[in-house]
């Protein structure tokens, strides 16, 4: 009888997956169609509205760059820009996902767009040059991210935490925070950061979200102004290679890093290391739903343009509304996180650090193994379906002295939301080891 039902659940299994392959074909042949006729109706737009065609990544890398006032450099494959500002020049690395993402059309729009380009080449080229002689072209911003702060007269360590994609500093205020406990309060500052983009931070329109400018951030908004010397890092998803690369950074400043699902995928030798990436993290799936959202989110510039338009924009019409169905069983603080971004932040971010670093992780990790003497503790959730649990064994074995501890029955978000209290234990246990000594009681 056994032997039947592992026959009759194997051929199951195999008859979902090649039916989820036959309507992802027909789904996303559909949305690659479809994003293509928004690409010329946003260009039509822009034309008649701002008198110009407004370049994307449809057409090519140097057309989108170059018309905010920065130089796309290519050398043996991989793709920089330089930023020039009135002091000095950033050298900025980029992934080709952004402008390379082969569907069933791209061909026909790169031509459509190309032929749509040379007829304006002329004019576009002489404002460009006059934009230069005014010195009107923009490629700095200011950083002034907003930081959530937990701190006591007493406090004196200092722990970051670095949220995920399309997420905010509420991710950890709303969960953990409430948990810590008042030893633990009296004894860390505890900051939380909106990225920058990303829920109450700046999101600047001529940023490329960027692993320096991330990491600048960081820097000028927490670790500069208080001038902190070390510190503990939590991290969840995206926000695991800021913390990998700030760690890297400050090596000899980390007192214990903690991941929690972190986007790590080996890439085999010879292959494109941001494609293979784009291609693991949104594979062009319907199911599970999450996988959808990712490749959603990933392949398709205008259909995301739109959603961000259509949500982002009414941000606080769609969580009253979200509220008034659910009658609040839905915590705000997720739907903070979802609605408070740009179109302009979540691609880059998304393409430029989880696609673009891609080949730049391993030496990452190396880093961590051999320079920064840290514990390491990485967490993920069993059921997790966008980042596999492989993932965390995939640090583990370029970092053998990291702990990992996966969850049962906890997904993505779930290996923190609905256990915050025993994850809050968790860290605490970890920075009382690390720090060598036990949380001071508090009095009050």
């Amino acid at each position: 009888m056994e032997p039947a039902m592992c026959k009759t659940k194997l051929v199951l299994s195999f008859t979902g997956s090649l039916l989820n392959k036959a309507v992802s074909f027909i789904v996303f042949s559909f949305l690659d169609l479809f994003d293509f006729l928004l690409c010329m109706l946003y260009k039509v737009a822009d034309f008649f509205i701002e008198a110009e065609w407004k370049p994307c990544y449809c057409s090519s890398a140097k057309e989108a760059i170059t018309s905010s006032g920065k130089i796309l450099v290519s050398e043996q494959g991989k793709s920089k820009i330089v930023c020039l500002t009135s002091s000095k020049l950033h050298l900025e690395e980029i992934s080709d996902t952004l402008y390379t993402r082969p569907s069933v059309v791209s061909e026909v729009s790169k031509q459509t767009v190309n032929e749509l380009k040379r007829l304006k080449v002329d004019g576009n080229v002489a404002q460009s040059c006059e934009r230069i002689k005014k010195g009107t072209v923009r490629s700095t911003f200011t950083v002034n991210s907003t930081i959530i702060e937990m701190l006591q007269d007493e406090a004196h360590e200092v722990v970051l935490f670095i949220h995920g994609f399309i997420s905010s500093s509420a991710f950890w205020t709303e969960t953990l925070f409430p948990n810590f406990s008042s030893a633990s309060k009296s004894t860390y500052r505890l900051f939380a950061i909106d990225l920058l983009g990303f829920g109450r931070s700046p999101k600047p329109t001529d940023s490329l979200y960027t692993v320096r400018e991330h990491l600048d951030m960081i820097e000028k908004s927490v670790i500069e102004p208080n001038k902190v010397k070390s510190f503990h890092i939590v991290a969840h998803s995206l926000g695991c290679i800021l913390a990998l690369a700030l760690a890297v950074k400050h090596p000899g400043s980390v007192k214990s890093l903690t991941l929690l699902a972190p986007p790590y995928y080996p890439v085999p030798k010879g292959a494109q290391a941001s494609q293979y990436v784009m291609r693991k993290v949104a594979p062009r799936r319907v199911w599970p739903l999450i996988a959808f959202g990712a490749s959603m989110a990933c392949w398709y510039e205008h259909i995301s343009r739109t959603i961000c338009l259509l949500i982002c924009k009414n941000h606080r019409v769609w969580e009253f509304l979200a509220k008034l169905v659910t009658r609040n069983r839905i915590r705000t603080f997720l739907l903070e996180g979802f609605f408070c971004h740009t179109h302009n932040a979540a691609w880059h971010t998304l393409h430029n650090i989880i696609c673009g670093t891609a080949n730049k992780l391993d030496g990452y990790l190396d880093a961590v193994r051999n320079h920064v003497k840290c514990d390491v503790n990485v967490f993920h959730g069993e059921d997790d379906e966008l980042i596999p649990v492989e993932c965390s064994y995939n640090v583990q074995r370029k970092i053998p002295r990291a702990r990992v501890k996966v969850i049962e029955k906890k997904d993505h978000i779930t290996i923190v939301v609905g256990r915050q209290k025993t994850f809050a234990r968790e860290l605490e246990e970890i920075w009382r080891s690390s720090s060598g000594h036990e949380p001071s009681e508090n009095h009050h």
